[in-house]
């Protein structure tokens, strides 16, 4: 079923190519530095502070380094949360600064404000990891499918998925990508569901039919 879902996305939208990158300063860090700015905000925003910080040349650990918290903030603005996230940017940039051999999750979860949805981003798409990302689109869509309960633990739906799909990093990056890109467009928090390509496996769409 999950296999099914993912080739029927990938038909409808077709390959995404994630993560979106803005430059080409160094991919490796912007990837990073978004999976951060993205915590709690639209990606529109985070590109408004990803270019604040590209037109200064600063997609680079060092550099971010040599600001002051204060100057890091204002670049950031844009973002939100500019206060922690200029926190955990200066301590993310310090751990890569200091470990640039592989990384695991383990330490990514010990830096104050890095949790599992960013560690997961940050080894999925920077680090062509088979660690599957889930977020707040990925827990909607398969509870409306029926697949999995409301209330489900991020490792739980994690495993869940990867169980499900073969392990390949490509198809990881491709499946997130897409369950963002329909939640973002048809399976909003008021979905449309005459829109949807799911519908015919979707529960919430077939009990909805049922009761009206």
């Amino acid at each position: 079923m999950i296999k099914n879902i993912y080739k029927i996305l990938l038909k409808h939208y077709g390959p995404q190519n994630w993560w979106p990158i803005i430059s080409n300063q160094n991919p490796k860090v912007e990837i990073i530095l978004g999976a951060i700015l993205t915590q709690n905000t639209s990606w529109k925003n985070v590109e408004k502070a990803l270019q604040n910080l590209i037109e200064r040349n600063l997609i680079d650990f060092n550099k971010i380094l040599n600001l002051s918290e204060e100057e890091l903030k204002t670049y950031i603005r844009p973002a939100g949360f500019f206060n922690q996230k200029a926190k955990t940017l200066l301590r993310v940039a310090r751990f890569f600064v200091e470990n640039s051999k592989k990384v695991s999750r383990e330490e990514l979860l010990k830096i104050k404000g890095i949790g599992k949805e960013t560690a997961d981003s940050i080894l999925l798409y920077a680090y062509n990891q088979n660690v599957f990302v889930i977020d707040a689109y990925t827990k909607r869509l398969f509870f409306r499918l029926g697949l999995v309960e409301k209330d489900i633990s991020y490792d739980e739906l994690q495993d869940f998925i990867s169980s499900n799909i073969p392990n390949n990093t490509k198809i990881y990056q491709e499946f997130h990508a897409l369950i963002v890109v329909h939640c973002k467009n048809v399976c909003k928090k008021s979905p449309s569901c005459s829109m949807c390509v799911l519908k015919p496996h979707c529960k919430f769409f077939l009990d909805s039919s049922q009761s009206s």
